[in-house]
């Protein structure tokens, strides 16, 4: 669905996101409450992020609690993104063990045919994602976190050598060598980082803002998980 054109609808929209996305926000705004939707230009969604300088200070991986059995079928959150993403099915045999099936990394535009070929990326590593604002989460939101299937940009399944080089970086020092894909890395992990409530650090914003100047501002629709 694509908004209003018009600059007064598009003014509005902006501003009523940003009441929700900032910490500040005014009395006057409706508060963000956990299943709130919102719809809007990626640019705009990237102003209205809250920017500030990052701190890792105190971070763990283990503090992010993965990869668990979020709906209890036998396989674990990272399986359910290797099953869900397959261009062609694997076979599932005992404890989610996958064999055959064919997959895509939009990484770096390569298909493989093995499951132990790839890993599946927390596309806002767990680390950037401490730094902008989940060192302040209970441990069960940043379990939630790690484990999202509820928006399928949050964990992609990608080469293991893509997401080895990537490791904990954002945009402003790492984006996908597959240059046909990095409009929509970058348009994905504003949608992230809108959907947690993340904020940007000053580097990191210039870069998005950078690489979205040459890409469509296309909508993006985002289901607040906080």
């Amino acid at each position: 669905m694509r908004l209003a054109r018009s600059a007064r609808p598009a003014a509005l929209a902006l501003s009523v996101l940003a009441a929700l996305l900032t910490p500040t926000a005014t009395a006057q705004a409706a508060p963000a409450a956990p299943g709130d939707t919102v719809t809007l230009p990626v640019r705009d969604a990237l102003q209205a992020l809250a920017i500030r300088d990052e701190s890792r200070s105190g971070y763990e991986r283990s503090k992010f609690r993965h990869w668990t059995d979020v709906n209890r079928d036998g396989c674990n959150a990272r399986m359910e993104i290797l099953k869900s993403e397959a261009v062609t099915a694997p076979e599932q045999g005992p404890n989610c063990v996958l064999t055959g099936g064919l997959w895509y990394s939009a990484y770096d535009d390569a298909y493989f045919d093995s499951a132990r070929q790839l890993d599946v990326d927390h596309l806002v590593p767990l680390a950037e994602a401490w730094d902008s604002g989940a060192s302040a989460w209970t441990a069960k939101e940043r379990e939630a976190y790690a484990n999202d299937l509820d928006d399928p940009r949050a964990l992609i399944a990608v080469s293991a050598a893509s997401n080895r080089s990537k490791s904990d970086q954002d945009p402003s020092t790492w984006v996908p060598p597959f240059e046909g894909y990095r409009c929509q890395y970058v348009t994905d992990w504003v949608a992230d980082k809108t959907r947690y409530r993340l904020a940007v650090d000053p580097s990191e914003e210039a870069a998005l803002s950078e690489t979205l100047s040459r890409c469509p501002n296309e909508p993006i629709m985002v289901t607040l998980a906080r």
